[in-house]
């Protein structure tokens, strides 16, 4: 593709992408009777047509159903549904992609660091085999550790220039792709349950504190991957072994496109999860100011970009939801940054929870005119200068 093409914008991480079906539903309001009417209406008439579908229909013939079981395996079922052997070469065409990723990206003006020893591995999670980097310093001397968990479509190689970044002062990086992104196992942009993300955050972070048993380790989650790491942090074991958690765009109360989406999604995600909306708006909002990387991020193969899938946004609805009403709770210190101009989550979102968390070490930070992406703007080094500043402190803070 030519550099100067026009790119074809796309949402990344939650945002009005997510089950934008019935945006154009008429907006009166009903009564409350005719309400229920029509919500038990389509619960009944979407569970009684979804059973069909599973069933294969009330026509499918035996001979019918025979031929499809020996079609080709890498052909998709009804409703969207995927077979296990596509699932798997989708896998393996996604890790050996994975693997090219450039590691150390060059040098460019004004950049600080040295040499530094880097890795790609496969981490054995409770449920899958989860594709993972790291970046350490050569010199072996390390400050303490970062986490990375990438957002929602994308995947831990996006995070090169950060970890240089990090490096240069000392500090190591380590980052995993979720289930379904990147190398990982999964359907691609398929994920069964957000909280299967949250328990392998955990499980890898305490790995990486058994390899470096006296390195301070910092957990940091972009948009949906914000949401995990904080609900993450929520839980002691994981709040114990963390000095700190950076979010950067977190997708908290995340809102469906429309009231029924929220009544009609958790039924659909049950029986069909994942299934795809094929209505889904590919135009999407913008992320990023810098062409470039608007350029980079989707013409990777690895970044999901087609319609999301049913299970996975109600499970952002789903968390979102959550975490947006235990704010309260929140007890990690934290630092939230989130560009004002972002359209895909909402700025709004992380002062309420700046505001609201009963942390005792909180900051936020709030970048005039900036979008979601925040290490993807052309101001990344300023962003990635102001995580590293609080990280220091927070050490500083600790050896007191």
């Amino acid at each position: 593709m030519e550099r100067g093409a026009q790119i074809e914008e796309l949402t990344s991480g939650a945002s009005g992408r997510i089950i934008p079906v019935f945006r154009n539903v008429r907006r009166s309001v009903p009564s409350p009777a005719s309400l229920l009417r029509v919500l038990l209406f389509l619960h009944s008439f979407i569970l009684w047509f979804l059973l069909l579908l599973r069933r294969g229909g009330p026509f499918t013939s035996k001979t019918a159903a025979a031929g499809a079981s020996a079609a080709s395996p890498r052909r998709r079922t009804c409703g969207g549904r995927w077979s296990r052997a596509a699932e798997e070469e989708d896998v393996r065409r996604r890790r050996e992609l994975a693997e090219e990723v450039v590691m150390v990206p060059p040098l460019e003006e004004g950049d600080e660091g040295g040499a530094c020893r880097w890795e790609t591995f496969v981490f054995m999670g409770p449920r899958s085999a989860l594709f993972c980097r790291s970046w350490l310093p050569a010199s072996g001397d390390l400050r303490a550790i970062l986490v990375i968990i990438h957002g929602l479509n994308e995947h831990s190689g996006r995070y090169s220039h950060f970890a240089k970044q990090l490096m240069a002062c000392n500090f190591g990086v380590y980052a995993m792709d979720w289930i379904g992104h990147g190398g990982s196992d999964g359907l691609h942009g398929y994920v069964p349950s957000l909280d299967y993300v949250v328990e392998d955050t955990g499980k890898f972070l305490e790995k990486i504190k058994s390899e470096y048993p006296g390195v301070p380790c910092f957990l940091f989650g972009h948009s949906t991957g914000g949401a995990v790491v904080l609900k993450a942090a929520s839980y002691p074991h994981i709040e114990a072994i963390v000095e700190g958690i950076i979010l950067t765009s977190p997708a908290l109360g995340v809102k469906p496109a429309h009231p029924i989406v929220g009544v009609v999604a958790p039924i659909v995600s049950l029986v069909l999860p994942k299934l795809q909306f094929k209505g889904a708006n590919r135009r999407g909002i913008p992320v990023s100011r810098d062409p470039a990387a608007l350029l980079a991020k989707y013409s990777d193969p690895l970044v999901y970009t087609g319609p999301i899938r049913v299970r996975t946004g109600h499970e952002i609805l789903r968390v979102s939801s959550y975490l947006l009403q235990n704010m309260k709770h929140v007890t990690v210190p934290f630092l939230v940054l989130h560009g004002t101009a972002d359209r895909v989550t909402d700025p709004m979102a992380s002062q309420d929870l700046y505001n609201v968390a009963a942390s005792m070490q909180k900051d936020i930070k709030l970048y005039e005119g900036f979008l979601h992406d925040l290490l993807f703007e052309p101001e990344r080094n300023e962003v990635g200068a102001d995580i590293i500043d609080w990280m220091l402190r927070r050490l500083e803070q600790q050896s007191l």
